[in-house]
């Protein structure tokens, strides 16, 4: 398989997606002239033209309304925010109107689009720019959500998410476009709420997704020189959860590190460990621990934000925690 950026993956399941489909249209911040922020549509707008893939004002909650409204009426939109700290704007239109029309029309009136755009710490943007809002869709009944990991990944889930009919949140970690991976050249879906095992063990299971897949990764592979072998699962769509998958690493395992971006409290991460209590209590031997980002905003300095984000370190000791060794 081919090695691509997953920028690319992103835009190549948008490019093939539109030219099955008619009614899929790209909207959003600089998406058309300037190839995108994050050049995720680059060469889009030569290839389907200015009324498939359209800029927009800095207006959030302006564009994902026209998103929601052409939904409504047949269209599939895939509405861009430039980052998901802005669609913070959004969330009346996306929580009070695309997640319940569904619900409030009786089934008459779907509402098939997906909201997409880079969320988490990028870097060097401080606080109102590096937030992890994730927790903010999950609570929302008639809202998907999906976060990858990998551009393999990536493609699979965002195809799945614009041929869906109803409204999916689809965040991208900022820091990963130009990371690469292994993406098929045929057509291939990855279906919603499916997860991922990305790293076979049994001594503990560490729960992540998007960037902080990689930070279990590295802590992974230290952990495997010190005799402990772990496993890492991959929710990839956190509404609907994968709780089977969850569960059986769980009850192979029966110790628990869940890892997020995210503050620690009222978090996804604080839903999978109330699922996994209420459902894998018995075969727990020891409390699950939870590493997310420091309760504070985010510093601007590089130093502090790694203090204040997971880290490799922190879920090693986690880990270590859960296994009550030093």
């Amino acid at each position: 398989m081919p090695e691509i950026l997953f920028r690319d993956a992103i835009g190549q399941a948008m490019t093939e997606e539109m030219e099955r489909d008619q009614d899929i249209f790209l909207m959003g911040e600089e998406v058309a002239q300037y190839n995108g922020a994050y050049k995720v549509s680059s060469g889009m707008l030569d290839k389907f033209g200015e009324r498939r893939v359209i800029d927009t004002p800095i207006a959030e909650a302006g564009f994902v309304g026209l998103g929601i409204g052409a939904a409504m009426a047949g269209l599939r939109p895939i509405i861009e925010v430039m980052t998901f700290n802005f669609a913070i704007l959004t969330l009346d239109q996306i929580i009070n109107h695309a997640a319940k029309m569904y619900y409030m029309t009786n089934g008459q009136i779907k509402c098939p689009m997906v909201i997409r755009g880079p969320g988490g710490a990028p870097g060097w943007l401080a606080a109102q720019h590096s937030q992890s809002l994730e927790a903010q869709y999950i609570h929302a009944p008639g809202l998907k959500l999906m976060m990858p990991s990998t551009p393999y990944d990536a493609k699979g889930m965002l195809k799945a998410a614009i041929r869906d009919d109803n409204p999916v949140i689809f965040i991208e970690s900022e820091l990963m476009y130009s990371w690469k991976g292994e993406v098929p050249e045929e057509d291939y879906i990855i279906p919603m709420g499916k997860g991922d095992i990305k790293r076979h063990g049994d001594a503990v299971t560490i729960i992540a997704w998007s960037r902080s897949v990689h930070t279990a990764l590295d802590a992974a592979d230290e952990l495997a020189k010190q005799g402990y072998e772990v496993e890492i699962v991959d929710p990839r769509t956190l509404r609907p959860l994968d709780e089977d998958l969850i569960f059986e690493s769980v009850r192979k395992t029966n110790r628990v590190v869940v890892v997020e971006e995210g503050w620690p409290q009222a978090s996804v991460g604080s839903h999978i460990i109330n699922r996994i209590q209420a459902e894998c209590f018995d075969h727990l031997d020891a409390p699950i621990a939870h590493v997310a980002s420091v309760d504070i905003p985010m510093p601007y300095a590089p130093n502090l934000e790694r203090a204040v984000t997971p880290t490799p370190e922190r879920v090693i000791q986690a880990c270590k925690d859960v296994l009550y060794v030093d």
